[in-house]
C-alpha cells in the first residue's frame, strides 16, 4: 500500500496540540487535528515540519519522533528538500494563503488548510485558482462535513427521506468568519446548492463598519429553493443547534452534549392527518477520528481526481457569505447578490487580532497566570 510523505506548516494548535485540550465528544473525535491524523492514518507517514518558532518545532518533533533536520523554520526549505505528497497549513489566515500557494507551485499533490482560508475573497480566489492550474486537491477544515451523523443527515436528505428540504438554521455563537466558516458552511452542506442573495445583521453599526471578525446574523436564499437562517449572535440556552426542516422530516443535531433527533411524519397511527414520530440517530459501532476521516477522504481526492468533501471552492463559499451578510447589514439591511464583485472585501478572522504569539503559546501563557 502507497504511504502519502505528509508534513505541517504551523506546528501550534491545530498542527499539533488541540487534541490535548480535552474537546473530544460532541463534533470532535480524535484525532482531530493535523500532526496526529497524519502519524496515526495507515495511509501517511507524517515526515516534516515547519514553524519559526523554536520551541514549536522542538515541541513537534519530539512529539512525533521527526528528526530536527526533518523540522524546519523555513516552510520553502521544508518544501524544497522533503518530496511531501500532501502538506497542512495550520497557521492563521493573515499569512494562510500566501502559505497555500507556495505548496501549491512546489509540486505537492494536496493541501489540507485550516479554515477560514483568507482575509480577502481575492486572496480566497487565487488559492482555488492556483490549486485548480496546478492539479492540487485543496480541503479546507470545516470539518463537519466529514462528521459521521452530519454526513448521514446528508444521506437522508438525498434519499428522500425527509421529502423536499424547506429549511435549514444553524445556531452557534461566534465570529462570523473563524468559527463562523463551521456555521456557515453546516447550513450550506445540509441544504445543498448555491446560496443566491443574502440578508445579514451584525452584532452593531461599529463592528459593521470595520473589517475586524464579528457576530452576526444572516438569512440565505439558495437557488434550490431552501432558504437558511444563521445565527452568529448568542444562543442563549439553544447551544449549538443544526435543524433541517423537510416536508415528511426532520433531523435536529445538538452538539452539547451530541444528540441528533429525527422526526418523521406517520401515516401507521390511524387517524386522517400523519403524526409526527420523534426517534434518536443511532450511534455507529465505531467512530473513526475527524483527522482520519479527512485524510481518507484527501487521499482519494488526489487517487481518484475528485473534489474533497470540504474543497477550496467550499471554503470560499462560506467566505463570502460571511462577507455578503456583513455587506448587507453596512448598507441598510438590503438584499446582497452572490457573487460579489468587489474581491477586494475582507474580513480579519478573530483569531489573527491578538498579535503574531501562537495561539498554543498564548494560552499556556493565560493558564499559568491563573
Amino acid at each position: 500500500m502507497i504511504k502519502y510523505r505528509a508534513a505541517v506548516i504551523g506546528l501550534g494548535r491545530m498542527g499539533s496540540t488541540y487534541d490535548d485540550e480535552g474537546h473530544a465528544g460532541g463534533a470532535t473525535f480524535t484525532p482531530y487535528c493535523h500532526g496526529p491524523a497524519y502519524y496515526y492514518s495507515p495511509l501517511t507517514d507524517l515526515v516534516s515540519g515547519a514553524d519559526p518558532h523554536d520551541g514549536q518545532r522542538k515541541l513537534f518533533g519530539e512529539r512525533w519522533g521527526i528528526a530536527p533536520e526533518n523540522v524546519y523554520r523555513d516552510h520553502k526549505e521544508m518544501l524544497a528538500n522533503e518530496n511531501l505528497d500532501i502538506v497542512s497549513v495550520t497557521t492563521t489566515a493573515k499569512i494562510r494563503p500566501s502559505l497555500v500557494l507556495d505548496a501549491a507551485r512546489a509540486g505537492v499533490k494536496a493541501i489540507w488548510a485550516e479554515k477560514p482560508m483568507a482575509f480577502s475573497l481575492a486572496e480566497a480566489d487565487e488559492m482555488v485558482r492556483v490549486c485548480r492550474e496546478n492539479g492540487v486537491a485543496l480541503a479546507i477544515n470545516t470539518a463537519r462535513r466529514w462528521n459521521p451523523f452530519y454526513s448521514e443527515a446528508r444521506r437522508m436528505i438525498d434519499d428522500g427521506e425527509l421529502g423536499e428540504i424547506l429549511q435549514v438554521t444553524g445556531l452557534g455563537q461566534c465570529a462570523i468568519s473563524h468559527n463562523g466558516s463551521h456555521l456557515i458552511d453546516n447550513v450550506c452542506y445540509l441544504a445543498g446548492g448555491n446560496v443566491e442573495w443574502v440578508f445579514g445583521d451584525m452584532e452593531s453599526d461599529e463592528a459593521a463598519a470595520g473589517d475586524d471578525d464579528l457576530m452576526g446574523n444572516g438569512y440565505l436564499a439558495f437557488d434550490n429553493g431552501v432558504r437558511g437562517y444563521v445565527r452568529g449572535m448568542p444562543t442563549g440556552a439553544a447551544g449549538r443547534e443544526i435543524d433541517v426542516i423537510g416536508t415528511k422530516g426532520r433531523i435536529r443535531c445538538h452538539e452539547g452534549p451530541f444528540e441528533v433527533e429525527i422526526t418523521k411524519l406517520s401515516h401507521d397511527m390511524g387517524g386522517t392527518r400523519p403524526v409526527p414520530v420523534k426517534m434518536p440517530m443511532l450511534w455507529p459501532g465505531a467512530i473513526k477520528g475527524t483527522g482520519i476521516t479527512i485524510v481518507e477522504d484527501v487521499v482519494q481526492a488526489i487517487e481518484s481526481g475528485s473534489k474533497p468533501k470540504a474543497s477550496g471552492e467550499e471554503g470560499l463559499a462560506a467566505l463570502e457569505i460571511a462577507i455578503a451578510m456583513r455587506e448587507s447589514h453596512r448598507k441598510g439591511g438590503v438584499k446582497i447578490q452572490l457573487p460579489l464583485q468587489d474581491r477586494s472585501l475582507l474580513i480579519r478572522s478573530s483569531e489573527t487580532l491578538h498579535g503574531e504569539e501562537p495561539a498554543r503559546i498564548r494560552r499556556e501563557r493565560q493558564a499559568a497566570a491563573g
